[in-house]
């Protein structure tokens, strides 16, 4: 073993001896210096009686004292106000005990004020040397590179704190130039020798005249609408942009404090999802669960949450055999001990579906799969009524007939006040639930919500194969708004409504504000390192058939209703006649059966009224 080893090892096993021993030195010192300043460094004799007696005294109860305020305990390395508070009690209280312990023995003509200057030194040696070990560890000057990569950090709270002595700490990663915040109170502060320079309008400016190479976004509770905005100012320097993560994920070991790429869904700004794990649990676990629409943003999202609440079986349906096939691989990876079994099929397949419920007998039903490209659909009115309309039937059938517990409909926010034939599709697959759910044991319930960001149905896939060909990148108008949600919030708030219904009920979750198109089109720009509209162009090609400058939430005739979740509201439910509603799909299918396209648009609208 190399002598260095040893050293180390050494230190190691007798730190807590080594760690009472400059404690009891200090204690040691900090008396016999102060009782010497007292005496101008000049002791008479006869005071040697009562410098004696003041050693023994101070010897005697500052050790146990320190011992009970745990100072022997805890990295010096890592000394902060906290400890620094301890010592300040540990030394207090001494002081207390000794002036009365002195008074109480009569003092022998003590001098009190020599415990006065023992408290003050002792404190300071003691804090002294655990922030000494601190600044060593921390190395700030030895690992200042000044040939690293300039950093801005754009948040000086919490979060941006941390960040920084992550870069102190780690050279290779950058060297912090300053700070960002919008807090005029601490325009030019500093923070650990880091000057906060200035507010987010002035990003550009510094940028420039500092030099930076890399921007780090650390405001992690930050709204859409200002992150957004910071981005903006970001986007017009060439500065790499980047994010930090949450301090709470940092905190609970979930990341590491390391900047990121700026995803698709830090645009949102959304606060963290939080359900009722238990509510859940109560009618998953256990469970054999058919989910269908698996291979799919949604569907797959589903697959995952769901295993981690111990069902009986997890039933992967859907036509799409690869992606279907992948997420197959991804279970046994992930979720061994979750059986699954897969099974390619269409719910417009009413035999199939027979067989199925008949043979596994699931329990609780997740319903994701549909058509939902609008300008496709607008093309094929037929196929979406085929597909989203009685596809939707059967399954709704096969439930109500096989007695599962719940079924829950994944819809869509077109499904208001429709003008597209996707939208009305999705409407009538609504208007089936609630009908059915009015005479059934299975509790039937839909959910109603926007755009998934970064689903494989979404716009950012589109913009990003744009941006990769070199543009230009297509947007239908400019003033074209959507909701937008990231894919496991959506899924998060669909297994909440699942616990939450009763049977009949339409929930809406909550999307927070529609984000233009363009916007968003320009930040995927500047986040993969190109300046909108020089290097990459953004064309104007016009609304499409159906299509919506902004999108709605609820039916003109609804009332929303806050349920137990904040982000959960449901409709009020629809008065449906169920005889007229069967002879109309009954002319829909008829109609769908010969291939009418005009004439399933007319009877669509005729049922949604």
């Amino acid at each position: 073993m190399r002598k260095k080893e040893l050293i180390q090892n050494l230190l190691l096993h007798y730190r807590k001896s080594l760690i009472i021993i400059f404690h009891f030195a200090i204690i040691i010192f900090s008396y016999v210096v102060s009782f010497s300043l007292r005496f101008e460094y000049n002791i008479p004799q006869t005071e040697l009686p009562a410098f004696f007696f003041g050693f023994l005294s101070v010897i005697i109860v500052k050790p146990i004292v320190f011992q009970f305020f745990r100072l022997y305990s805890g990295l010096w390395a890592y000394a902060s106000i906290d400890d620094l508070w301890k010592i300040i009690k540990a030394n207090l209280l001494s002081f207390i005990i000794l002036i009365a312990g002195v008074g109480f023995l009569g003092g022998y003509g003590f001098p009190r004020s020599v415990f006065m200057i023992d408290f003050v030194l002792c404190a300071s040696l003691v804090g002294g040397l655990r922030f000494a070990s601190r600044l060593l560890k921390e190395n700030y000057y030895r690992n200042y590179d000044l040939d690293a990569e300039k950093v801005l950090i754009v948040g000086a709270g919490a979060t941006g704190v941390m960040l920084l002595r992550e870069y102190r700490k780690n050279p290779s990663m950058g060297r912090v130039a300053g700070f960002i915040d919008d807090d005029r109170m601490k325009l030019n502060e500093t923070i650990h020798g880091i000057k906060i320079l200035g507010n987010r309008k002035n990003i550009p400016r510094i940028v420039e005249r500092h030099e930076i190479d890399e921007i780090v976004i650390a405001m992690p509770q930050v709204k859409g609408d200002q992150m957004r905005d910071v981005l903006s100012y970001c986007e017009r320097t060439k500065a790499k942009i980047k994010i930090a993560p949450p301090l709470n994920k940092i905190l609970s070991g979930k990341l590491v404090i390391k900047p990121r790429e700026v995803q698709p869904e830090d645009l949102l700004g959304r606060e963290t999802v939080s359900i009722d794990m238990k509510d859940v649990s109560i009618y998953v676990k256990d469970k054999i669960v058919l989910i269908t629409g698996a291979g799919g943003s949604i569907g797959s999202e589903i697959a995952r949450q769901i295993a981690q609440f111990s069902p009986k079986e997890v039933i992967l349906f859907d036509h799409h055999e690869n992606f279907l096939y992948f997420l197959n691989i991804e279970f046994k990876v992930k979720h061994p001990k979750v059986k699954t079994q897969t099974i390619i099929g269409d719910v417009r397949d009413a035999g199939l579906l027979k067989q199925l419920f008949s043979k596994n007998k699931p329990q609780v039903v997740f319903h994701a799969a549909a058509h939902k490209h609008v300008p496709l659909m607008e093309a094929n009115p037929v196929a979406a009524a085929k597909n989203n309309i009685f596809g939707s039937r059967n399954l709704i059938y096969a439930a109500n007939h096989y007695g599962v517990e719940r079924f829950i409909l994944i819809s869509t926010d077109k499904a208001v006040n429709p003008t597209s034939i996707m939208g009305m599709s999705k409407r009538i697959a609504e208007i089936i639930l609630q009908s059915r759910a009015k005479n059934s044991n299975t509790k039937f319930m839909a959910v109603r919500f926007g755009n998934v960001l970064g689903s494989s149905g979404s716009v950012v896939p589109l913009f990003k194969k744009q941006i990769a060909e070199g543009g230009p990148i297509t947007i239908t108008h400019p003033d074209v708004e959507r909701y937008f949600m990231s894919v496991k919030e959506a899924v998060m708030l669909v297994l909440q409504a699942g616990a939450i219904g009763t049977g009949g009920e339409l929930f809406i979750l909550d999307m927070g504000e529609q984000i233009k198109i363009i916007e968003i089109a320009k930040n995927l720009i500047s986040l993969s390192g190109l300046t909108p509209g020089k290097d990459i162009e953004i064309k104007i090609i016009g609304l499409r058939p159906g299509e919506k400058l902004s999108e709605e939430i609820l039916l003109d005739r609804e009332r929303d209703k806050v349920t137990k979740h904040e982000k959960i509201y449901i409709s009020q439910p629809q008065e449906f006649d169920s005889i007229a509603l069967r002879k109309k799909l009954k002319e829909l299918k008829n109609l769908a059966d010969i291939m009418d396209n005009t004439g399933v648009v007319k009877k669509m609208k005729e049922i949604i009224g």
